[in-house]
């Protein structure tokens, strides 16, 4: 779901026993798992090394909460939904597009862009086989002024709501913003953009 390449840089909040990291690695991914429990991050290690990946799979002994993880591209997690809503804060607070995978899992109001589930035909026989996408959103709400007029955007987590001024109408929008893309539609017409630092470039 994630769409993980050897470019990324992959980190699992509360990797276990490693699995995911090492799943990961095997695709050419460098990857970190975080897991408080010492003993889980010595097996992870071991098992890194047996699969021959461990220049490629990392593991450390820490606290999710005090751990800085914004240097990853992709963040994946199998916890329960508390530890997710407490977690959502830092979470949002990583870059634009950071893509994040959760387990079963969900982060409460913060609905995901896309949920996969597995069937039994699908090698999936467990009561875990539900997958939730999010796509870290660019900060948007505020006054944007573009080649149409002017954009009054109010955010809810990915959602978008708000104005289009534009020759002399005020034109409600609806639409979403993904990473740093935007996408809404006012007044029967779909409208396109990129959040660009300061600017918001809209076509």
């Amino acid at each position: 779901m994630a769409k993980v390449t050897p470019k990324d840089y992959l980190i699992d909040l509360g990797s276990g026993d490693g699995r995911t990291v090492i799943t990961a690695a095997k695709r050419g991914v460098r990857a970190m798992g975080i897991e408080y429990n010492p003993d889980m991050v010595e097996l992870s290690k071991a098992s890194a090394a047996k699969e021959g990946v461990a220049a490629r799979a990392s593991f450390m002994k820490a606290d999710l909460f005090e751990t800085d993880f914004s240097q990853a591209s992709v963040i994946t997690m199998f916890l329960l939904p508390s530890i997710n809503l407490k977690l959502r804060p830092k979470l949002l607070g990583l870059k634009p597009g950071t893509r994040i995978v959760s387990n079963t899992f969900s982060m409460d109001d913060w609905k995901p862009d896309e949920t996969a589930e597995l069937s039994p035909d699908q090698g999936c026989n467990a009561s875990w086989c539900t997958a939730l996408l999010w796509i870290v959103p660019a900060r948007v709400a505020g006054t944007w002024k573009v080649p149409q007029g002017e954009l009054v955007l109010k955010q809810e987590f990915q959602l978008l709501s708000g104005t289009l001024r534009t020759e002399g109408r005020a034109l409600p929008i609806k639409g979403k913003v993904r990473g740093e893309e935007i996408s809404f539609t006012a007044g029967g017409r779909e409208y396109r953009g990129k959040v660009n630092g300061k600017h918001l470039e809209l076509r």
